[in-house]
């Protein structure tokens, strides 16, 4: 199941656009390292085609093929070195998902302010069939937009401080009061 984004509409693409653009001319976009080198080349076009007219779906389904996503990662052992470890099989989705989801949020957010709009409430885009406590608390919560935008604007690919969305395939995101 994809994401239930309520407010995904050609205003709000423009603004996840813009957000997109910015963190582009900045040098900020985020990048996995579980991308292939012809997925990091690719990756800026199909994120600028999903946000202007698909969704996280399309970009997962792309992403899933002509070799976008490695097959294996290092990952750091407890008692140091390395090993290497198989890249789990919904990584594109997970990935797919987590960005478009976060410039979303972002788009939202500068709608939201252009509308005089404050705060933003958390909300269950995606069932999940495990949902964490965490997640199931922030359900209904207000959040301010000029810092929630800034967080997400600070935080590029990782966990954000103010938690939303709230980690991989959490299934949260927010939409209007």
């Amino acid at each position: 199941m994809s994401l239930q984004l309520t407010k995904l509409d050609l205003r709000t693409r423009q603004f996840m656009l813009a957000e997109m653009e910015q963190d582009v001319w900045q040098g900020k976009l985020y990048i996995s390292s579980r991308l292939s080198p012809n997925g990091q080349k690719d990756y800026e076009g199909l994120l600028r085609a999903a946000i202007e007219t698909y969704d996280a779906m399309w970009l997962a389904r792309n992403l899933r093929s002509n070799g976008r996503m490695n097959s294996t990662e290092q990952r750091g052992k407890p008692n140091g070195g390395f090993t290497t470890a198989k890249i789990p099989e919904n990584a594109p989705e997970t990935l797919a998902e987590g960005e478009f989801n976060r410039f979303y949020i972002r788009g939202l957010c500068r709608q939201a302010i252009e509308d005089d709009i404050r705060e933003l409430v958390v909300y269950r885009a995606k069932a999940v069939s495990c949902p964490r406590a965490e997640s199931e608390a922030k359900i209904g919560t207000r959040i301010e937009v000029a810092t929630l935008l800034d967080d997400l604007r600070n935080h590029i690919g990782i966990d954000t401080a103010l938690g939303l969305p709230a980690g991989p395939n959490s299934g949260l995101s927010v939409r209007l009061p």
